[in-house]
């Protein structure tokens, strides 16, 4: 933070308390600070004045840095749910019903093989974006990103415990867009939404015991395929 953000915030601070003070003692703190214990508050306005200078600055600075480019957002989740490693890789794969478990997901269309639609609502705003699956391996992972909108990608690592134990591992990279989507990353309700997720996932499988479809096809990275074509 550099010293006029700092002394902005703390003067913006310094006059919410006071504020507050004011509205539930009817005590002013300022005035006897300033030595105008006897009701003549004319040196107090200086500082009143200097907090409302500092909360436009603050707005201001606000403003300007929800019109810039955000910084993506990482995330890195695990969860053990209590099934077999085949079960929930294979229903990691029925995309469609995603939105049985993923909070603020509306719909997910697979158009083929490796392109899905999706719609959701991300820091209250309604979201349209299509993705694709750059690669898959049964039983081992699934890779995507996103082809235009909400610009996002990411895995899903499986690893088997013991027969009836596996360890689901999401990573994702997610790049806000305006003002209510960087203010939820900020308060971490991302990272919060993907733990929730995986929380969601689990108790779907586990209800179920086992999958409710499952494609054991497998995608190899583009960087892969164009090596192959070249012997």
């Amino acid at each position: 933070m550099n010293p006029l953000d700092t002394i902005a915030t703390a003067l913006v601070m310094i006059g919410g308390l006071n504020w507050g003070v004011v509205a539930a003692r009817k005590k002013d703190l300022v005035t006897p600070l300033m030595g105008d214990r006897y009701g003549n508050p004319r040196r107090s306005r200086v500082i009143y004045a200097l907090v409302g200078a500092a909360a436009l600055y603050s707005v201001g600075r606000f403003a300007l840095r929800s019109r810039q480019e955000p910084s993506p957002v990482d995330i890195q989740e695990s969860i053990e749910v209590e099934v077999p490693l085949r079960t929930a890789y294979d229903q990691w794969t029925q995309f469609e019903e995603f939105p049985e478990f993923m909070e603020g997901v509306q719909e997910v269309r697979q158009l083929d093989d490796t392109h899905l639609h999706w719609v959701a609502e991300i820091g209250g705003v309604r979201r349209e974006w299509d993705a694709e699956i750059t690669e898959q391996h049964p039983d081992e992972r699934v890779a995507w990103k996103s082809t235009d909108g909400a610009e996002n990608a990411g895995v899903v690592t499986f690893h088997r415990l013991d027969d009836m134990h596996t360890l689901v591992t999401l990573q994702m990279s997610f790049h806000p867009r305006g003002p209510a989507e960087a203010i939820a990353s900020a308060l971490g309700a991302v990272r919060a939404q993907a733990r929730g997720d995986l929380d969601r996932f689990k108790g779907f499988v586990e209800s179920r015991g086992t999958a409710t479809g499952g494609w054991r096809g497998g995608v190899e990275p583009s960087e892969k395929k164009k090596h192959k074509s070249k012997h």
